[in-house]
């Protein structure tokens, strides 16, 4: 049975049950923060109850700041997250590079599972969006000169977040986005100083593809080991550049005149 047309829960009067379906949809991510919710006659049939009982369901959810209605335009999911996570903590994570390793470390933790969960639970709505995502990327790779790494790293983003949603784990969905700057970041890092190299390159785009396709056939542990390859190989070549990096200033120092 489709969520909207769940039966009423004992003890729940019809406007507390639209409430919580209307939050069911939204937590599924049917509904996103920003999106214009359909018009009170489509809601009506969708969920089989009366404009009255809609009305009042809609005033729960906005007593609670999980909707936001203006006069003559409709309601609108609310920003439910911090908009761009702009908290002193968020400041102090970006303001500071070496965070960008911690954060791979909870990508991994975050994305290995749910690259599981998305094999396990995708749909066919799932799998159409997850090659979308990653034909999108996949083009813009292969095709674009030069590559804008920005441009990139936010198709490289599109396609992770559309392997998360097909988790159909909410908790799992919101804890993601609500890192995005943080998660587009460590994307940005690794597309600008690893796409320009010709291996790392070739891995990138490889792994990518493996996952793509251990996720759309359902392969659920192929799915996870990929995704933490993936994360994990990433955080090792940039460990090297960096210890490069480190070597080379070293030397250069050294060629200088300090007197």
């Amino acid at each position: 049975m489709s969520e909207e047309n769940q039966a009423l829960m004992p003890g729940q009067r019809m406007p507390e049950q639209v409430a919580k379906r209307l939050e069911r949809l939204i937590l599924d991510g049917v509904f996103r923060p920003g999106q214009l919710l359909p018009s009170e006659r489509r809601l009506c049939d969708r969920l089989s109850v009366s404009r009255a009982s809609l009305r009042e369901g809609l005033r729960i959810l906005r007593s609670k700041g999980i909707i936001d209605t203006r006069q003559g335009h409709g309601s609108t999911v609310a920003t439910l997250l911090p908009v761009g996570n702009q908290s002193p903590l968020m400041h102090l994570f970006k303001d500071h590079p070496r965070t960008l390793f911690d954060l791979l470390e909870v990508r991994a933790l975050l994305e290995g599972e749910s690259a599981w969960l998305a094999a396990s639970r995708g749909t066919s709505a799932d799998r159409v969006l997850i090659t979308r995502r990653y034909r999108e990327m996949a083009d813009y790779a292969e095709t674009a000169e030069p590559i804008d790494v920005e441009r990139l790293a936010r198709f490289d983003h599109a396609f992770h977040l559309a392997v998360s949603q097909a988790s159909h784990n909410p908790v799992l969905v919101h804890t993601l986005q609500s890192l995005t700057d943080l998660l587009l970041s460590s994307v940005f890092a690794s597309v600008k100083h690893l796409y320009h190299l010709p291996a790392p390159r070739a891995m990138i785009n490889q792994q990518h593809a493996q996952l793509h396709d251990a996720v759309v056939s359902g392969n659920a542990e192929q799915a996870k080991q990929v995704a933490l390859e993936h994360l994990s190989s990433i955080s090792q070549l940039l460990r090297d550049l960096e210890v490069e990096h480190d070597r080379l200033e070293r030397s250069s120092m050294r060629l200088e005149e300090w007197q």
